[in-house]
């Protein structure tokens, strides 16, 4: 059966969305990876530093010439380590959200492991920034049931999974779908010998690109993922500055974040489930 999926409703007069998110994992992976008997070695955690040194800097500088807001995603270590990251964001007009405190990795962790992690941020954030946060993001992406049902306990939004490409519910969470595509990660990440190098930027601008135009005749979401110390270099900063600069000035985008999206979600599924005026729901 071929069939055409529903379109989305976007706010009014709106085509498609477009989120720039963040992952602000610093030096959290490589503190994770090394737990059990850290290196020491310089090169990796040295670039790592790069987005707390330079890159944080130049991504808010990016925002504010677009006019635009982003979500940050930031493990509780991180915000830990840099005090006045949280409420520097904050002030900027950003949103902060949940990243994992430590960046633990799903399958190393138990159920009660992450449910104390995840409680242990939430009090940070508190602490630190006086708001409670209302989103989380998964480090590395994935999710398990417990997870699901904690952020359900919790209140709180997801961004974490690829399920559709607009927002979209799961066991009552209003998602916010990310694209391993669409991140600089596969295409940037690059620690040392052994991997791939990474690709070039004038290349993969053209491609995302692309998928922003698809996502405007599509109408579905275009959810873009970036790293602190990963597309921060001035290259592929302008790189980024020439992607977004047609986005924020098509009217037919919807520039939000995820808790924006998440909102509208939420107030989405409320209103198709409204009865109407004759009982019909």
């Amino acid at each position: 059966m071929i069939w055409s999926p529903p379109a989305y409703a976007w706010p009014a007069g709106k085509q498609a969305a477009a989120c720039f998110s963040v992952d602000v994992d610093a030096d959290a992976p490589y503190l994770w990876a090394t737990r059990n008997g850290r290196s020491n070695t310089l090169a990796v955690p040295e670039h790592r530093s790069y987005g707390m040194r330079r890159g944080m800097a130049r991504l808010v500088n990016l925002l504010d010439r677009l006019n635009i807001k982003g979500s940050f995603f930031v493990p509780g270590g991180v915000a830990e380590a840099n005090p006045d990251l949280l409420p520097g964001l904050l002030e900027r007009g950003h949103e902060i959200a949940l990243h994992g405190y430590g960046h633990e990795l799903v399958n190393d962790i138990s159920d009660q492991e992450f449910t104390e992690a995840l409680e242990q941020s939430i009090e940070l954030f508190v602490k630190q920034t006086g708001q409670r946060p209302a989103g989380f993001r998964s480090p590395a992406w994935e999710m398990t049931p417990h997870m699901l049902a904690e952020l359900g306990r919790l209140g709180l939004w997801d961004s974490s999974l690829m399920g559709d490409d607009v927002p979209y519910t799961l066991q009552d969470i209003s998602e916010i779908p990310v694209r391993w595509d669409i991140d600089d990660a596969i295409y940037f990440k690059f620690l040392g010998a052994g991997e791939a190098p990474p690709r070039s930027h004038l290349e993969i601008g053209a491609v995302w690109h692309s998928e922003a135009q698809a996502a405007l005749r599509h109408g579905t979401l275009f959810m873009m993922t970036i790293h602190d110390w990963i597309c921060t270099r001035p290259a592929r900063i302008e790189m980024l500055e020439a992607l977004w600069r047609p986005i924020v000035e098509n009217d037919g985008f919807w520039c939000a974040t995820c808790g924006a999206l998440a909102a509208h979600h939420t107030r989405h599924v409320e209103d198709s489930h409204t009865p109407n005026d004759q009982g019909i729901s």
